[in-house]
């Protein structure tokens, strides 16, 4: 399983024609999280005209709200912003105070849209993959080779020791373990050590 998602919460702002539009993204693991964010950014915004949000969950669970705008010109453009960037395990809330000028129905869809595309242009992404986690040992002389094995499968390395010999621990993509052992064997001459430490999601971004 494969998901892309944010590192923390971001807010972003911007006004159009006197209506000001907030746009709030944070990381939520349930619907319950969303939920409590959403009613957080209400709590939060007690004087504004509309909270508008969505959300998608890892499990593709969605949902969205035009909270009192036209249908369809508020919830669904904030979905669509994380849609198309491919996020999930996130929610939006985009907060409107009405400046007393109308937008009309294609003002408030560009306007919603830029408020969660905005937001989510400022959020640090996270790639995150179900990995193995892998503990390599080497001796110096097979260390140069190491480099571009792990740039070919997209093994990311974590942490590096070098005492007698070169000791690494290194997350790859569960799928692509078996690739990472046979070539790393291949290329030491078998002269590696490979021991799977554990299985978790790991940010494969960093």
């Amino acid at each position: 399983m494969e998901y892309r998602t944010i590192e923390s919460r971001v807010v972003s702002r911007f006004e159009e024609k006197k209506s000001e539009f907030i746009g709030y993204l944070a990381p939520v693991s349930s619907e319950e999280e969303a939920t409590a964010f959403i009613n957080e950014i209400r709590a939060a915004n007690r004087k504004a005209r509309h909270n508008c949000y969505a959300y998608i969950l890892t499990d593709k669970t969605a949902r969205h709200s035009d909270d009192g705008e036209p249908q369809g010109t508020a919830g669904v453009p904030i979905y669509e912003v994380l849609q198309k960037e491919g996020l999930s395990g996130v929610c939006c809330v985009v907060t409107r105070y009405f400046g007393g000028i109308l937008l009309g129905a294609g003002g408030l869809v560009r306007a919603y849209t830029k408020a969660a595309a905005d937001a989510v242009g400022m959020a640090k992404i996270k790639e995150m993959a179900f990995a193995v986690k892998a503990e390599i040992t080497v001796d110096y002389s097979f260390y140069g080779k190491l480099a571009r094995i792990f740039d070919e499968l997209g093994a990311k390395v974590a942490e590096e020791d070098f005492g007698n010999g070169v000791k690494l621990t290194v997350y790859v993509k569960e799928e692509l373990s078996k690739k990472l052992r046979t070539a790393l064997t291949d290329a030491c001459s078998g002269n590696v050590g490979f021991e799977v430490k554990g299985k978790e999601f790991f940010d494969f971004a960093i």
